[in-house]
Order: C-alpha cells, then sequence, then structure tokens
C-alpha cells in the first residue's frame, strides 16, 4: 500500500509513523520543507496544502512512480485538497462538495440547518460594515469566526454592537474565502469527539471534555479523555455528531466534531464537523494512551480502501492535555522541563518557541507556548500529573522588553465577559489588598548589591490560581528563590510595587522578569 499524506508536521507523525509499521509507502506534502515528517516519508513533496492542483499533480506523479492507494490528512484544515485529490484520482474518500461543507463553515451551518440538526442561527459577513445589520435579528452575545480557518484563529465572542465590526475585521484575513459567520453564542460545556464512517456505519473513537479559557477568545487550554460527563449528557452530544455527520454526508473516512451542550435548551448543540480525526494531541495522543485503540490506523486503512478490524476493548484508563502559556515578551529560558517529565504519569512535553523567539498572550490555539500528556489509570491522577507538569514550566523572559512592559502597564487591553478584562490579571486584587499594592512605590531604594522585595501583608489576601495552577504566596516565594532576592529592606535595590504588581499582573513569570530586569541582566 502507498498512501499520500497531506501534511508532515507535529500532528500528521502518528500517521507516518502508523503507516510505516504496517509496511506502507509514504509520501508527504508540506508547505514547510522543514517539516518534521519529511524526512520521515518515502517520498516528500514541497507543495502548499492550499494549492490543489499543484498536489493532484504531486499525486499523479507518485502514482506514475510508485502507485498510490490513498490519500490521507490529520489534524489540518485541508480535508477539501485530500478530498480534490481522492476524486480526481478515482482513490477511496467523500466527494469534494462533502469536504466543502465540513471545511467552510457558512457551507456546514447551512447543510445543518436544511437538515433540522440542533445549531446555532448565523449570518455571513463580507466585510466588517454590513456585520451590525446582519446580525441584528440574532441578539447577543454573539460569535464571530472565520468562514474557513481552524486553531480558533480570528475567533471570539462579541457582546456589543461596538465590538461587532471590529471582530469581523479580525477574522476576514484568517479566511482564504474572505468571509466571516456570526453565529448565536450557545452557553455550556464542550466536547470533542472522533469517529471512523464506513459504508454510512458511524464508530464513535473518543469523546474527551474540552477546557476553554481567555474570554473573549476561544482558547483550548487542555482536554481530558474520556468525559467525566453523566451518560445521559454523553448520549446527547453524541446523538447530535452522529446527525451533524449524516446532514453534512460523510460516508466514509474520519469525522471529527465540536459539540456543546446546552443545559437551557437541554440539548446538544454542533459547533463543528470535519472531515478528518482532530488535531490537539487528540486523535494522535491522548485517545490511544486512554482506551489503547489506535483510531489512526484504522482511519489509515479507510484511507486506501479497506475495511479496518474492530479494535480491541478500551482499556479505561485516563489521559489528560493541559496547554502552558506565557505573556508578551521574548523567551530567554524554558525553565523546568526536566522536572516536568520526571512527573508520575507524564507522557509528553511538547513547546512551540525556542530561546529568542517572541511570544504573546493567547488569542488563539497556535498561540500557546506548549503542551504536556499524562497517561494514568484514573482521572484524578491523570488530571493532577498534567497540571503538576504545567507548574513546574517556566518562561523566563529576557529582562527589558518593551512587549513585557507594556503588558505589565495593562495596554492593549479588551473587555471581556462579567467586567473582566482580556488577557486577564493573574491575581485580581480587591478592597484593601488592591489599596496597598496601588499604593507601593516602584522601588523603595535603586542601587549596587543584592536585591531585596518590600513585604507586602496582605499576600495571603490574594487568592486563587493563576493559569499556570500557581497561587500567589508560592508564585512570590518561587521568584524570590530563583531571582536571587529576599524580603526585607536591606539591599542595595529594594523593588517595591514594581515586584508585587508584575505578580499580580502575570503571574510567577512576571515577578521574575521584575527582579530580573531590576538586576539588569540576562535571564
Amino acid at each position: 500500500m502507498t498512501v499520500f499524506i497531506l501534511g508532515a508536521g507535529l500532528m500528521q507523525l502518528p500517521a507516518i509513523r502508523i503507516a510505516k509499521e504496517l509496511g506502507w509507502t509514504v509520501a508527504a506534502a508540506d508547505g514547510n520543507a522543514a517539516a518534521p515528517g519529511a524526512a520521515l516519508a518515502d517520498r516528500f513533496r514541497h507543495v502548499d496544502l492550499k494549492d490543489r492542483e499543484g498536489l493532484e499533480a504531486a499525486a499523479r506523479e507518485l502514482r506514475a512512480e510508485i502507485g498510490l492507494d490513498g490519500v490521507f490528512t490529520a489534524g489540518t484544515d485541508f480535508s477539501a485538497s485530500v478530498a480534490w485529490v481522492a476524486e480526481r484520482l478515482g482513490l477511496p474518500g467523500i466527494p469534494y462538495e462533502t469536504a466543502l461543507r465540513a471545511s467552510n463553515k457558512l457551507k456546514m451551518r447551512a447543510a445543518l440547518a436544511a437538515a433540522g440538526v440542533p445549531s446555532p442561527r448565523f449570518v455571513e459577513a463580507a466585510s466588517p460594515g454590513e456585520a451590525p445589520a446582519a446580525a441584528s435579528a440574532l441578539g447577543f452575545p454573539l460569535v464571530v469566526k472565520p468562514a474557513d480557518s481552524m486553531g480558533a484563529r480570528g475567533c471570539r465572542a462579541v457582546r456589543s454592537a461596538a465590538e461587532l465590526e471590529a471582530a469581523v475585521a479580525e477574522a476576514l484575513p484568517h479566511s482564504r474565502t474572505g468571509r466571516a459567520i456570526v453565529e448565536e453564542y450557545v452557553e455550556g460545556p464542550e466536547f470533542s469527539i472522533d469517529a471512523l464512517v464506513e459504508e454510512g456505519r458511524i464508530k464513535i473513537r473518543g469523546l474527551a471534555d474540552r477546557h476553554i479559557a481567555f474570554a473573549p477568545y476561544f482558547v483550548e487550554i487542555g482536554h481530558t479523555m474520556p468525559t467525566a460527563y453523566p451518560p445521559e449528557v454523553a448520549a446527547e452530544v453524541l446523538r447530535v455528531f452522529e446527525l451533524g455527520v449524516r446532514a453534512i454526508g460523510i460516508a466514509r473516512g474520519a469525522a471529527k466534531g465540536d459539540i456543546k451542550y446546552s443545559p437551557e435548551r437541554g440539548t446538544a448543540v454542533v459547533g463543528e464537523i470535519a472531515a478528518r480525526l482532530s488535531g490537539g494531541y487528540m486523535s494522535g495522543w491522548t485517545y490511544p494512551y486512554a482506551s489503547g485503540i489506535e483510531v489512526t490506523r484504522e482511519a489509515l486503512e479507510l484511507a486506501v480502501g479497506l475495511s479496518p478490524a474492530e479494535p480491541g476493548p478500551d482499556r479505561g484508563w485516563v489521559s489528560a492535555e493541559r496547554a502552558f502559556v506565557s505573556i508578551p515578551g521574548r523567551l530567554a529560558s524554558l525553565m523546568g522541563t526536566r522536572e516536568a517529565e520526571r512527573t508520575p504519569y507524564m507522557k509528553d512535553l511538547f513547546y512551540r518557541a525556542l530561546p529568542g523567539d517572541r511570544l504573546v498572550f493567547p488569542a488563539n490555539n497556535v498561540e500557546k507556548l506548549g503542551n504536556v500528556l499524562s497517561q494514568a489509570p484514573d482521572r484524578g491522577r491523570a488530571v493532577e500529573a498534567a497540571m503538576a507538569a504545567v507548574r513546574s514550566i517556566l518562561p523566563r523572559l529576557a529582562p527589558g522588553d518593551e512587549a513585557t512592559e507594556a503588558f505589565l502597564r495593562g495596554e492593549g487591553r479588551e473587555p471581556a465577559e462579567g467586567g473582566a478584562q482580556w488577557p486577564p490579571e493573574a491575581f485580581p486584587a480587591e478592597g484593601a489588598a488592591a489599596a496597598e499594592l496601588a499604593a507601593m512605590p516602584e522601588y523603595l531604594r535603586r542601587g549596587p548589591g543584592p536585591l531585596s522585595v518590600l513585604p507586602f501583608d496582605r499576600a495571603a489576601e490574594l487568592g486563587g490560581l493563576d493559569w499556570s495552577g500557581r497561587g500567589f504566596v508560592e508564585s512570590a516565594e518561587r521568584a524570590l528563590e530563583l531571582g536571587g532576592a529576599r524580603l526585607g529592606t536591606s539591599g542595595g535595590t529594594v523593588l517595591g510595587g514594581r515586584f508585587w504588581r508584575s505578580l499580580a499582573r502575570g503571574g510567577l513569570q512576571a515577578a521574575l522578569y521584575a527582579l530580573d530586569s531590576a538586576r539588569g541582566r540576562e535571564a
């Protein structure tokens, strides 16, 4: 067997590996010639995955050279490119028009609505100016998305007409067709589903809880496999997903769903359905870790026209994926990775940046700094392992960076739900604690010699955990240790509000940045 895999990045590595283990010949295409899977494939074609004609030409060349039995992707938004090539070459797959319905959200919503599948009401927006009138019948809150993108790029909630035009303007550049979709916001928990479809029969291969944060954006900070929701909720989510798969017309191959459950409506609602396996480490990592079943192997077999054998029983473990993020700045070093890797039940650590790279606070799923994955016999140990690993990891920023300084000054903040703001405060201060913080001088003294930090009497009043799962006092103690400073007023330089306000604004990372900047050295 020979398979042509579209994409040779991290999310496609399981497919390349499994196809090789099956003894198949693997060809891969990617717009990035340095993609990690390029060197692992038997043949590689440097073709942009948006270039359908270029991919078709590459597939015809491959078929002439070595034969070709199927086309495949996982974790990309190019299932339409897969279908185009398969249809043109007479290979197994779904029709190109079906794939468009599974990748263009406007076509998807129209198909779901025509079939009566629960999904948000929507309108199309081709320009920011037309959005308010088009969306007037829907009411707020709303969600704005590019019509054809993935990774939550350009996707955000809007709660007023004043926000709507700006949100559409932000979404349109992420759409290959220059269209945005404006739809109802549905409150409720979110789920991810992977499935296989063979001759119209849908076989579920994973139902995970999605964990979304950083409103008004929709950043997935992790997922946990399998779901912890009651069986009746899971059954309703799967029911609506299967209705959606049939409405879109996916009859053979893989299907991936993001589904919400609305307690208010008492029903599940389709977020999106794609004609591929999921990215975000689910199909290639967390589902196999939890279940012991390689859904990627089954999907590959469907892609080349085979009928996959039924897998063995689900082993009933749990796998948790969690993201770690950064405030804006330039990465000096990524600390704590060895400690994270040694965490019991930890399986993998992935990160997307190297020292010297610019970092931002995430507004979508591709702006996160990295991810950790755990595997354990039960949910408690799997989740705690993933969070312990996240707490261990510390992106240390280069001092004296204007992007970090602007973040600490609160520049560029946007309103979010309930009077909050984005990016959020790591530790919101209120009442007397906020007053004490505001009254502190930036520095008590600046001069040569050791660093000290003015004590903050109400530190214990800043409760809760930040986005890394750390507490305020815990973060202060670790920053002092790593930054070579101590509480008191005896140092040559004594930080006051500069340290504590940075900690409240951006957590441990920001507090350590304040110490490093005061010292005036590279971290």
